[in-house]
């Protein structure tokens, strides 16, 4: 079986040089890391990642804690993670995180805490003191993206923002009567990004002079982030027509097709009757002639893995986040389910 010293033998370099160029942990000059890679492809020699983990202490490992890998978003998010980790070199190891509970603590506490990933990326989901303090006392870096995580770094969209966009568009056509698809809990938690796109929405509502005359409820109505949850809340929000709204905000894109989906169950014609907007960019957005404000989730994923090497000591030199925590990139797509408020 070739060794290192083949590979540094038929390079012409000393081990330790062969060593850094094939693991990419200390200067080598370009010319002598690529005579050093061609002689290990030559004689199929593999760099043991045990080995040079025992050198170096990094495991080229990065775990990702994400609440679903089965819904839109989180699935091209992770893709873009696990491309740019690839070409970096790096492995992935996933970690699908539960709401609350036990299952949630062993993440933490055992698997994060005790096996040896170097660095952790947390997408979409708020993580406590308590979490990011077990991994900080571990010199893990985190990068919190989409959701938070205290005192780390954080890469997302701004929801608020998003949302009032999403609302301003509805009140420049003239509709009044705009209600509000939210994401599950988001009433009582306010820094989660549901709870941020609810803010944005209401705060918009009421500067325009529409705050709910009714209790928010009577606006809001949350609902899982997804086709189905978006599907029985609209049911619930639409089904009585002296008080229906002219227009919908879905928390998501998935939410507003499950809207969608019920309005022409209820014979509601859309967009002549119902205008429909939502957040995030699907793929199917277009397919579904849906006004949304589009995000791009992969292109996140990428810029995760970018602020991860940055904080492993790799990669450029400049810092990768967003500059004095601008948020991430959208805009507004307009298509057909949206049009001016009826008569």
């Amino acid at each position: 079986m070739p060794a290192i010293a083949d590979v540094a033998r038929l390079a012409g370099v000393s081990k330790a040089t062969a060593s850094r160029a094939l693991s990419g942990r200390g200067y080598v000059a370009a010319e002598t890391r690529r005579r050093v890679q061609a002689a290990a492809a030559q004689i199929g020699f593999i760099a043991s990642p045990d080995a040079a983990s025992l050198v170096t202490g990094r495991t080229k490992n990065v775990g990702v804690v994400i609440p679903f890998v089965n819904r839109w978003f989180f699935g091209e998010v992770l893709e873009g993670i696990e491309r740019a980790l690839l070409a970096a070199g790096y492995d992935l190891t996933l970690y699908n995180l539960a709401p609350v509970g036990p299952e949630r603590d062993r993440v933490f506490d055992f698997f994060l805490a005790r096996k040896r990933v170097d660095a952790v990326v947390a997408v979409g989901v708020d993580l406590t003191d308590r979490e990011v303090a077990v991994i900080a006392r571990r010199e893990k870096p985190i990068i919190a993206l989409g959701g938070t995580a205290p005192g780390a770094p954080r890469l997302a969209i701004d929801d608020h923002a998003a949302a009032a966009l999403a609302t301003e568009h509805l009140l420049r056509l003239g509709h009044t009567r705009i209600a509000h698809l939210a994401g599950a809990g988001a009433g009582a938690a306010a820094r989660s990004v549901q709870g941020q796109r609810r803010a944005g929405f209401l705060q918009t509502m009421s500067e325009a002079g529409l705050a709910p005359r009714g209790g928010v409820e009577s606006v809001v109505v949350e609902s899982e982030m997804s086709l189905p949850g978006g599907y029985s809340a609209a049911l619930q929000l639409l089904g009585h027509p002296g008080d229906r709204p002219t227009a919908l905000f879905a928390a998501s894109d998935e939410v507003a097709f499950g809207a969608m989906r019920a309005a022409e169950r209820l014979g509601i014609p859309m967009p002549s009757d119902l205008s429909i907007i939502g957040i995030d960019g699907h793929e199917y957005a277009e397919l579904f002639g849906l006004t949304t404000i589009e995000q791009y989730p992969g292109e996140q994923g990428r810029l995760a893995v970018e602020a991860v090497l940055h904080l492993l000591g790799e990669g450029d030199e400049a810092d990768p986040l967003p500059a004095s925590g601008a948020p991430l990139a959208t805009r507004l797509v307009v298509r057909s389910s949206t049009t001016a408020a009826p008569r």
